[in-house]
């Protein structure tokens, strides 16, 4: 069976390396899944007070749906003062709330973060990882997916030209699409 994974890459640069590590990721992916981007530069900041007047963003709503859909999710992040983008936290609250209603619960997560950095992004990866434990989120812990100077990794078109990264990325998928199997069944 298929399984549909939704993609949230936390860096909203144009020409992003984040963008290109996610694609690479989804080429180097076994056929038993299938990805959707679920862009989360346009979400409107997270007040609670939209959920409880009843006039929630439509962005909002269209987020919730498409990861309610999704069987599992996964998140390519930077790393911005040894913590997560403000866009990827503000998805998280948005998709948690109203209370005792988060999209999140239960869904597989995978956590890949890349810097231009020699540690990858580790402050990033494991202040998302944080957050995910509360939101109920299985976390694929093995193998940690922290990638360092991938400025230098792509051509101009995007594509990966370092094979030894792109095989490992391999791994990560392969492991990520047992992980969601396991979980989801």
């Amino acid at each position: 069976m298929t399984k549909k994974i939704s993609v949230l890459v936390g860096s909203l640069r144009k020409g992003s390396f984040n963008r290109m590590l996610a694609k690479t990721l989804i080429h180097e992916a076994p056929e038993a899944m299938t990805f959707d981007f679920v862009e989360i530069g346009d979400l409107p900041l997270y007040n609670p007070d939209l959920d409880d007047e009843g006039t929630a963003p439509e962005a909002w709503t269209v987020f919730r749906k498409a990861i309610s859909a999704s069987d599992g999710v996964m998140f390519v992040t930077p790393e911005y003062n040894r913590g997560l983008p403000a866009a990827i936290k503000n998805a998280l609250d948005v998709g948690s709330r109203p209370y005792g209603e988060s999209v999140w619960a239960g869904k597989p997560a995978l956590v890949v973060s890349g810097s231009m950095g020699g540690v990858g992004g580790f402050g990033a990866n494991h202040h998302l990882r944080q957050s995910l434990v509360f939101l109920d989120m299985p976390v694929l812990q093995q193998p940690e997916a922290y990638i360092g100077g991938f400025h230098t990794m792509f051509d101009d078109d995007g594509t990966m030209t370092n094979d030894d990264t792109r095989k490992f990325l391999g791994t990560i998928m392969t492991a990520y699409a047992a992980w969601v199997s396991t979980i989801t069944g």
